[in-house]
């Protein structure tokens, strides 16, 4: 039992390191209106293993406050997040096209109001969710299936015991 608590902790660790350093190597390219967060690519990883569940939220944390995020970034940026990790683990049994669904959604739903009201950026609603979703669906449908496939076939190798 020990060791699986080592090795949930060490994925969890791993995949909130890269998540960091995806979001900051690619910081241009990560936060405002229009964003296509490449760290957001890893959020398919819940269908792999439960612990991304706390490690993408825990990248997320860090990499906002690293990254110079507002408050409301920080905060609810990082529980969008970790609500899509959830609904991502929950979905893991189903087709694996769904995997990349609850971080497009929650996203598309959440972050413009972050910009709205945490950068104060004034472009309407609507179009701030078309313009984050879009991103999303670059990061999380087009990269987050391209890593999805690539692990798929190396499953056991690279996640062990803990692979759903």
């Amino acid at each position: 039992m020990k060791q699986k608590n080592v090795i949930f902790l060490t994925q969890a660790a791993m995949i909130a390191a890269l998540y960091v350093v995806l979001t900051l190597v690619f910081a241009p390219f990560s936060f405002q209106e229009i964003q296509v967060r490449l760290a957001e690519a890893l959020t398919i990883l819940p269908a792999f293993t439960p612990a991304a569940i706390p490690g993408l939220f825990v990248g997320c944390l860090i990499g906002n406050i690293l990254g110079g995020a507002a408050l409301p970034d920080i905060l609810f940026g990082s529980l969008a997040t970790l609500a899509a990790a959830f609904l991502t683990y929950v979905l893991r049994n189903r087709s694996p096209f769904l995997a990349p669904a609850p971080p497009v959604l929650v996203n598309a739903l959440v972050v413009p109001f972050i910009l709205r009201f945490g950068y104060g950026i004034l472009l309407p609603i609507p179009l701030m969710m078309l313009t984050v979703g879009i991103g999303e669906l670059i990061s999380c449908g087009i990269l987050g299936m391209a890593l999805y496939f690539v692990l798929h076939r190396h499953r056991s190798t690279i996640f062990g015991d803990l692979a759903c």
